[in-house]
């Protein structure tokens, strides 16, 4: 059984603060992953992070999502680059803590894109780690660009391409929020389900992120996800809160927490 899991950049980060990592809340999320991974030996895992406080600082300064063109934008794409290599640094640092054997496959190395849709992607290193019992962590990153030049990468662009390839049962996006609201940022009525037929009626009240995000809110994640579930029927989403104690463990274990998108 093959699971995407996201550690978003809002839980790991203080999106708030620039260059924030929340330390104990990593460390708190690795050993419930290293739990469940003990408790279901099934289990295959593909984890991916977001760049929070540290990658969407530096690109919403230099507008990297959008392209790269001359030498100020290239020197702000390397340093994009350079702040998301150091929160992963961070999240590799928590998971051996927890004795999980790691390995960060960065997506600058191995992805090209073109105007901002990946094109090639080498898994064979990924294939392999899982296979030979590692656990790959993949995070949002920037990639150069046949048309923008250069662009960033979300976990979610990641996870779109890879569910194609991969076929997992399940991506599961933890954050800060419980669910998707339908009245954000009031928060009285949370959305257990989303269907691509029900987007529209439910989407008014949804928000954007607290904090520097390049790539978009809640709103960009659900519409990106109901596309994903469209295209592959049997696949589901979760929504939630990784910040509530053993959530992840228990959404890694099959249960349906916060908001599940499904076709």
């Amino acid at each position: 059984m093959l699971l995407f899991l996201k550690l978003g950049g809002s839980l790991i980060t203080d999106k708030t603060i620039p260059y924030t990592p929340r330390l104990k809340m990593l460390d708190g999320l690795a050993g419930q992953i290293a739990r469940a991974l003990r408790e279901s030996p099934e289990l295959r895992l593909i984890v991916g992070h977001g760049s929070g406080s540290f990658g969407h600082e530096a690109a919403n300064k230099y507008s990297t999502r959008k392209g790269v063109s001359g030498q100020g934008a290239w020197k702000g794409f390397a340093e994009v680059w350079y702040q998301a290599s150091a929160l992963n640094r961070l999240v590799v640092e928590s998971f051996r803590r927890s004795q999980v054997p790691v390995v960060t496959l960065a997506p600058f190395s191995a992805i090209t894109a073109r105007d901002g849709k990946i094109i090639a992607w080498d898994l064979n290193p990924l294939k392999a780690s899982m296979a030979n019992g590692l656990l790959p962590i993949i995070h949002g990153d920037v990639v150069f660009d046949e048309v923008r030049g250069g662009t960033i990468l979300s976990t979610e662009d990641l996870f779109s391409h890879l569910a194609h390839q991969l076929h997992p049962k399940r991506i599961l996006l933890a954050g800060l929020e419980e669910g998707v609201w339908k009245d954000f940022p009031t928060r009285t009525q949370l959305l257990r389900e989303i269907t691509p037929r029900t987007f529209l009626e439910q989407s008014p009240g949804l928000g954007r992120s607290a904090g520097a995000d390049v790539t978009g809110g809640m709103q960009t994640k659900v519409i990106e996800m109901l596309s994903l579930v469209d295209q592959i029927p049997d696949l589901e989403v979760l929504i939630f809160s990784g910040e509530k104690s053993d959530n992840v463990l228990h959404a890694l274990m099959g249960e349906n927490l916060g908001t599940r998108l499904h076709c």
